[in-house]
């Protein structure tokens, strides 16, 4: 490649301190392909929760197969339902005021009822979507989820100890997921070893220490022990 072409390949910028700055194509490109699957991740997200609204409605939850069922989605009715009620309130409000300008009130109108949708799914997904104790397969895990965006699939090989903890305050810490329902976290595991997690864009985050929410602690932490003592006589 002469000199030329790569001259031709390499667009110079300024920067804000006046500094000259070199911009390939690829850079450019791999932008694009994050910002592409950042989107793809959205429109995923925000349809799995528009068809957690039909699954509630159908009364079929979501991965349970021959698992036990620990749901999660009670500590925040009241909170979902609030924001439901904001969303409804708004609403009637930008009617009256929009009531000479009913093209734009089309148009509000119709984000207000996608946003009330998508209330409505967040709350069908954690209920269509519980915490799913596993022990009849190959392999015993515990599948701690939140919603459509978490489904964590922790090996009871790798569980340490689990605790009932009420833990109202999380602060963000290296090697740890907090897994808030109204604020709050109920259950604690401790890990021996690592287990991958993925956030909502996609990053990988290795985790040893997860805390969630049960509507029934002692009875999710009784229901590990127990399936816990089999795994460790084998292991």
């Amino acid at each position: 490649m002469s000199a030329a072409d790569t001259a031709a390949d390499t667009v110079t910028v300024t920067t804000a301190s006046g500094a000259p700055a070199d911009r390939t194509p690829a850079t450019g490109a791999l932008r694009t392909l994050r910002s592409v699957r950042t989107m793809r991740r959205l429109v995923t997200h925000e349809v799995r929760l528009l068809a957690s609204i039909a699954r509630w409605v159908a009364r079929r939850p979501h991965g349970i197969g021959g698992g036990r069922a620990f749901s999660y989605g009670r500590g925040q009715g009241a909170m979902m339902f609030g924001f439901g009620f904001v969303c409804v309130l708004e609403s009637a409000c930008m009617a009256v005021l929009l009531r000479n300008h009913p093209a734009v009130h089309r148009v509000v109108f119709m984000l207000d009822v996608y946003t009330l949708l998508l209330v409505v799914g967040m709350h069908a997904a954690s209920v269509t979507r519980p915490h799913v104790l596993d022990d009849t397969g190959d392999e015993a895990v515990l599948r701690v989820r939140r919603a459509v965006h978490v489904d964590l699939r922790v090996p009871l090989a790798s569980i340490a100890s689990v605790r009932r903890e009420l833990v109202t305050t999380h602060e963000k810490r290296d090697g740890r997921l907090d897994l808030a329902i109204g604020a709050q976290t109920t259950i604690t595991l401790e890990l021996s070893s690592p287990v991958r997690h993925f956030t909502f864009l996609g990053r990988p985050k290795d985790v040893t220490t997860i805390r969630f929410h049960a509507d029934e602690p002692e009875a999710l932490v009784r229901e590990i022990r127990a399936a816990r003592t089999p795994v460790q006589q084998l292991t």
